[in-house]
């Protein structure tokens, strides 16, 4: 036996022995992973490249911002009914969710399938690769960033605003 098989046996116990008998898209996940550090290595060749420095500090007007906005741009993409489109590849619809939300279950076929349903289908986990975005689009540009990331988070506030809204409605209608 070579010593890649005994490797690739090693590895394939390993995640076997992790799984649990569960469905774990491992070798999804790790080509996640690897997509989303060679963005972040790029972009950063890219700024070294043109000697773009990191700021020495972040403004924490910008934090607010891209925080807001990306809070808004992840539940977008991962719960929005009009960008189902996107998801429906890697998810199955299951029925309405939150406000103008739906709710998907992950599809099984295949580990990448699998591995980027979990990716768009969840807030919290699209929350790195959305900041990340944002992160970057203020170091190459701005000016740019702070709109999109502005608008969004006035949608997020605008979503709040609805809400508190509803409640207030409800409650002086007994």
């Amino acid at each position: 036996m070579t010593q890649q098989t005994e490797v690739g046996s090693a590895v394939h116990a390993q995640a076997q022995e992790y799984r649990h008998g569960a469905e774990r898209p491992l070798g999804g996940y790790m080509l996640i992973m690897t997509v989303f550090a060679a963005v972040v290595g790029l972009a950063g060749l890219v700024a070294a490249l043109t000697r773009r420095g990191l700021p020495h500090r972040v403004a924490p007007y910008d934090l607010a911002l891209i925080t807001a906005g990306t809070h808004k741009l992840s539940r977008i993409i991962s719960k929005d009914a009009v960008t189902s489109p996107l998801r429906a590849p890697f998810t199955e619809y299951r029925g309405a969710g939150g406000p103008a939300e739906v709710t998907e279950e992950v599809r099984e076929e295949g580990p990448l399938r699998h591995a980027v349903g979990e990716l768009l289908s969840c807030p919290f986990c699209l929350d790195m690769w959305v900041a990340t975005g944002f992160t970057l689009g203020l170091l190459f540009a701005p000016r740019f960033t702070r709109i999109v990331a502005a608008t969004f988070t006035a949608l997020a506030g605008a979503d709040f605003l609805q809400l508190i809204y509803a409640r207030a409605q409800q409650a002086t209608q007994g």
